[in-house]
């Protein structure tokens, strides 16, 4: 018998890739961080000696999530500025709040925070966009969870930064020192949005994500007024058409939000390859619009999901995220079969993966991927009798009901018991913010 480090033996396991597909009485064998055999539980028992086993005899067990589009730290600013427009909430309300208090040891703590809370979701992969990527990476990998972070770039100055150049330059001294060699983080170059960079730092941008090989994940079309104001500067193009003239748009793009599309730009995302990275609770609680992602997808785009940051959704729930972006779907075109339920799962990994450059590390459940997984309890009042475990995972699902998660292989929650964080200080440090933000 082969010596292996786990054996997994779900009630379901569903891969993602193929779409659909939910396989039973199988089990998934892991060494080495990586997913070696996927096979029926009874051979799997006379194939592999484990030195560790997981029996869940209840259980679903699918990829771990990818949140496409977050800002962690803001985790310790949920709910403080609720019921009200992007613009009004940004400027009379966020920025002030982050000019008080927006330090590395904020943002560390806010990591720690929002770590635990999409743990606890079954989210094993993050895209974050914030200041002081330096405390989001050195988090992450403490924690072991996998994340993009991303080398914010905006025009004014900040507690990060003074000025676009220095934006540039730190940004890349954390590639160099705080990311390439973490073998679970990646990295992005991040500008804020249209109306916040000028074209000379996106012009550097683009020259250096195309010498570095990453990607560039921005804000675009969040709202209409964000467009309406575009078109009334003196430029008097649209953002997409501005970012397209660019040649920002191309498959290393991340745009997040998209709400406010013509159909030439629809047709323009999925002939050039972009990642929308969908945010709808966000965007519902802002009244910022709705992103038509079943003619994006349509038209060839790549559409993931996101939660953006706890402080405008008011959470980091990528179960409650994936049913939203679904029945928002259908709602809005008017098609129940929009967006059907195997499709809002890979809309929460394998989507996601592909936007981050990782679908060939992970997104599903494949032999010689990591072993990026969750394992969700089914035996609840609320998802029992299971008819269709995809559409169940889909459309019933809660995030309490997240049991296991592991990261390439390792525990990261086992038994609903977190293992790389000590929960209780976590929450200690996230009370003593408060208080804090509330005095400032």
């Amino acid at each position: 018998m082969q010596t292996i480090d786990l054996l997994v033996f779900p009630k379901w396991l569903v891969p993602i890739e193929p779409a659909g597909v939910a396989l039973t009485e199988h089990a998934m064998a892991v060494a080495d961080g990586r997913i070696v055999d996927i096979l029926p539980a009874d051979f799997a028992r006379q194939t592999y000696a484990p030195r560790d086993t997981l029996n869940l005899p209840d259980h679903a067990v699918m990829p771990g999530m990818v949140n496409g589009h977050t800002h962690s730290a803001m985790a310790l600013m949920r709910g403080i500025a609720d019921d009200l427009p992007l613009m009004d909430w940004l400027n009379h309300h966020i920025w002030p709040a982050e000019g008080a208090v927006v330090s590395r040891a904020y943002c560390a703590d806010g990591v720690r925070l929002a770590c635990a809370e999409m743990i606890r979701s079954g989210t094993t992969c993050f895209n974050d966009m914030y200041f002081f990527p330096d405390a989001t990476a050195e988090v992450a990998a403490a924690t072991g969870m996998r994340a993009m972070i991303g080398l914010l770039l905006i025009d004014f100055p900040t507690a990060w930064a003074s000025d676009a150049d220095e934006y540039i330059r730190k940004g890349l001294d954390v590639y160099e020192n705080d990311i390439r060699r973490q073998p679970l983080l990646r990295a992005a170059f991040a500008p804020h949005a249209p109306y916040t960079v000028s074209d000379g730092p996106l012009l550097k941008i683009r020259a250096l994500a195309t010498e570095l090989g990453l990607p560039i994940h921005m804000h675009v079309h969040e709202t209409a007024d964000e467009v309406d104001q575009a078109v009334a500067s003196p430029d008097a193009r649209r953002p997409l058409a501005r970012l397209k003239a660019l040649d920002l748009l191309g498959p290393d793009f991340i745009a997040v939000h998209m709400t406010q599309l013509s159909d030439e730009e629809i047709a323009d995302c999925g002939r050039l390859g972009v990642s929308i990275a969908h945010c709808p609770e966000s965007n519902l609680k802002l009244a910022s619009g709705i992103a038509p992602i079943a003619r994006l997808i349509a038209a060839g785009a790549n559409v993931m999901v996101g939660t953006d940051g706890a402080a405008s959704n008011n959470d980091l729930d990528m179960f409650a995220e994936l049913r939203t972006a679904a029945l928002l779907a259908k709602g809005s075109s008017g098609d129940p079969r929009a967006v059907p339920a195997a499709v809002a799962l890979k809309l929460a990994t394998i989507n996601g993966a592909k936007a981050l450059g990782l679908d060939a590390e992970i997104g599903s459940l494949t032999v010689g991927k990591s072993a990026d997984f969750i394992a969700i309890d089914l035996n609840h009042a609320s998802t029992t009798p299971v008819y269709d475990v995809i559409s169940t995972l889909a459309y019933a699902v809660g995030r309490d009901q997240v049991t296991d998660v592991f990261v390439a292989g390792r525990a990261l929650m086992r038994d609903r018991r977190l293992l790389t964080l000590d929960e209780p200080a976590v929450l200690a440090k996230a009370a003593e913010w408060r208080e804090k933000i509330v005095g400032r």
